[in-house]
């Protein structure tokens, strides 16, 4: 089988190179009593930083994407919306699945990475006939949190550098491989929504089945409550889910520090715009899109 190799050679740092970047002057300062150092390491790490993202820039070329179109009959732009009462059916299904087939997991973040990176690869690989290998390595801070306090992880899309921002329980997997599809170059939210739940739905493993089907149920959950995060939890309680899940769909979904209050009031609109200019339909891709597509796909 063709093969494709993305180094992605920012994600082995210990320290993300842009932290460094923006930091190494501060620190030297405070530190050291001189900016010298800093700027030197600063100018270091943006060539580093670099030099990583023009790499996988000429090794991403030779990759051959997915068509939605043209693999699924789908027009990610398009898609039929599906009935409050449909995503009521198909939440109590797939919690019906979630309940009775429930496996705890003691793998740790790196491991199941790993295990996700493969899947993935071997997932889209049976689409496009091609294996498009990329790092499995995942950190677990970056600066970025503080700009987007309410993500649960977030991928440099230049360098292909994740950040996993914060434990979600069985929700872990599909984090991480929706961040990795963007690793892989798949950027609009939607798709990498779902290439990420298509991948792990079909893996063997059932650590990564059930995150699939937990994301699917807490998707159409959130679409359900209508952007209402108190109906959202009484959804959850109502829903039957088994304790240990249960409070993982209410972890997912804190109530909301202050200080992420006044981010999100900021960049929800950036954010918003960024998707459109970028030929996505908005937010709403990693609701209702993402659960709409799967729908139509039986």
């Amino acid at each position: 089988m063709d093969r494709v190799n993305i180094p992605n050679q920012a994600t082995y740092s210990p320290v993300a190179l842009m932290d460094i970047f923006m930091l190494a002057p501060l620190a030297s300062r405070v530190l050291l009593g001189a900016t010298v150092p800093g700027r030197v390491l600063q100018a270091l790490a943006l060539g580093a930083y670099a030099g990583s993202a023009l790499t996988d820039w000429i090794c991403r070329q030779d990759a051959r994407p997915i068509d939605f179109e043209e693999v699924f009959g789908q027009d990610l732009a398009h898609l039929e919306p599906m009935t409050d009462e449909e995503r009521e059916r198909e939440a109590a299904k797939l919690i019906a699945e979630l309940n009775a087939g429930y496996q705890p997991t003691d793998m740790t973040r790196e491991e199941l990475a790993v295990v996700v990176n493969d899947q993935l690869t071997t997932y889209i690989a049976s689409i496009t006939g091609q294996r498009v290998e990329t790092s499995a390595e995942v950190r677990s801070f970056a600066i970025s949190k503080l700009i987007f306090p309410f993500a649960l992880g977030a991928c440099d899309i230049l360098t292909g550098d994740v950040t996993i921002y914060r434990d979600s329980g069985i929700f872990e997997a599909h984090v991480i491989a929706h961040e990795f599809c963007h690793r892989k170059g798949y950027y609009k939210e939607l798709q990498a929504q779902a290439i990420a739940y298509l991948a792990l739905s079909t893996a063997e493993d059932r650590v990564l089945v059930q995150s699939a089907e937990a994301e699917r149920v807490h998707r159409n959950l959130r679409v359900l409550a209508d952007g209402d995060l108190d109906r959202y939890h009484e959804l959850v309680d109502e829903s039957g889910l088994r304790e240990e899940l249960a409070k993982d769909f209410h972890a997912i979904r804190p109530e909301p520090s202050a200080y992420e209050r006044a981010v999100w009031a900021v960049m929800k609109p950036i954010m918003e715009e960024r998707m459109r200019m970028t030929g996505q339909n908005g937010l709403s891709d990693y609701d209702e899109g993402f659960t709409d597509f799967i729908h139509s796909q039986g």
